[in-house]
């Protein structure tokens, strides 16, 4: 979005009295939870909002206020479930000295073209993009959010028709076998390089960090310095989920059946060397994305218990004991020789066709990767680096 100084302020605005409606509703749980014993329902905190003081709800659209109740509610419900769940850390919700997002849940706005209507707030010009960004189907709800760069943006969530099946399940099946060297490898032999968006732009934003530590704090060299190191920090984000998005549509749309990794990645990421090029590979997102739009083709994600996948060969089952410093698979009882991560794509997808592996352990009656990588991507877009096939 890109609104005006005036329409920019009102949005600035509603943020606050947000942020305030939100803290106050907070206080007045745990002083009923106090006298009470009870805590207040959603319909209780959106009452309180219509006697609440110290905020004008004049300037703000009534549904966006009573959102904001909604929200409180469901952190209450988040905390009551992980103490239900035996969590180590409950996490009570918490007043908030910043919010960065508002939401419409039913009405207040008009979408006309490439403007946005919104109320209590006016008129504001939107930038919609590519061909695929475009609203198709019936919107539900509207967010506003304002990023850390200062850019804004409006989110629609809208109800659309299901695509129909279009594979032939599972004739195109697919293992991969996600890594650091290589990030993927996948079981007919195409590997996907592994892009590292933050270690090349690592020493830029060092040098960022440098300059906004040392500014004066308050002064508008300080805002200055943070826009610019948000900035930073966008464009890695942007360039990554760039990245995963034109790969999970192509894997997508050419495989019925695809096998992954059930990863313990909240666990991984604690290795003291290699979190940062674990969150910079960011597996869990690859693989979430990849679930919802093999879904939305009418394909399957496969999730499997990776553990022993290196280590068990997959032609023949054979136990092959290896270090993680040998990156090669040699059998003694088969003589297979192949790649430690393809032994491992191919022995996960072994364990999600199961009675078919032998069937559909190369991806047979797929094409080649390389030919989809080539003919999905337009010219002007990078297509990720394959090696082998």
């Amino acid at each position: 979005m890109y609104p005006s100084k005036t329409t920019e302020k009102k949005l600035l605005d509603t943020l606050e009295i947000c942020r305030q409606t939100y803290n106050d509703l907070l206080g007045i749980s745990i002083e009923t939870y106090q006298h009470t014993g009870k805590g207040l329902s959603n319909f209780g905190m959106n009452n309180c909002i219509n006697y609440m003081g110290g905020v004008d709800k004049t300037d703000v659209h009534s549904q966006v206020l009573q959102n904001v109740s909604d929200r409180l509610g469901k952190a209450f419900q988040n905390f009551f479930r992980r103490i239900k769940e035996k969590k180590v850390k409950a996490g009570f919700p918490r007043f908030k000295k910043d919010i960065r997002s508002f939401t419409y849940p039913q009405s207040g706005y008009k979408l006309d073209n490439h403007k946005l209507r919104l109320s209590k707030i006016g008129e504001i010009n939107l930038r919609i993009g590519r061909k695929q960004n475009r609203i198709n189907g019936n919107i539900k709800t509207l967010t506003i959010k304002k990023m850390p760069s200062g850019k804004w943006f409006s989110m629609f969530s809208c109800e659309m028709k299901k695509r129909g099946e279009t594979h032939n399940f599972p004739q195109n099946s697919i293992g991969i076998d996600v890594g650091l060297e290589k990030f993927a490898t996948l079981s007919n032999g195409a590997a996907i390089e592994n892009p590292r968006f933050l270690v090349k732009s690592e020493r830029r934003l060092k040098l960022l960090s440098r300059r906004f530590s040392k500014k004066k704090k308050g002064s508008k060299e300080m805002h200055d310095s943070r826009v610019k190191l948000a900035r930073m920090h966008e464009r890695i984000s942007n360039q990554r989920h760039d990245f995963i998005h034109k790969t999970t549509k192509m894997i997508a749309d050419n495989f019925g059946l695809i096998s992954v990794e059930n990863l313990n990645i909240k666990g991984m990421v604690k290795h003291p060397y290699l979190a940062k090029h674990i969150n910079d590979a960011s597996w869990g997102n690859f693989v979430q994305i990849l679930g919802y739009k093999a879904e939305s083709a009418g394909g399957q994600v496969v999730k499997v218990n990776p553990r022993g996948t290196s280590q068990t060969c997959s032609q023949c089952g054979n136990n092959v004991p290896k270090t993680l410093a040998m990156r090669w698979h040699m059998c003694p009882a088969c003589g297979l020789h192949i790649g430690r991560d393809l032994n491992s794509a191919k022995e996960m997808l072994n364990r999600a066709t199961a009675g078919t592996a032998e069937r559909y352990a190369d991806g047979d009656g797929s094409p080649p990767l390389r030919e989809i990588f080539e003919g999905s991507l337009s010219k002007k877009s990078e297509a990720p680096q394959l090696v082998g096939e």
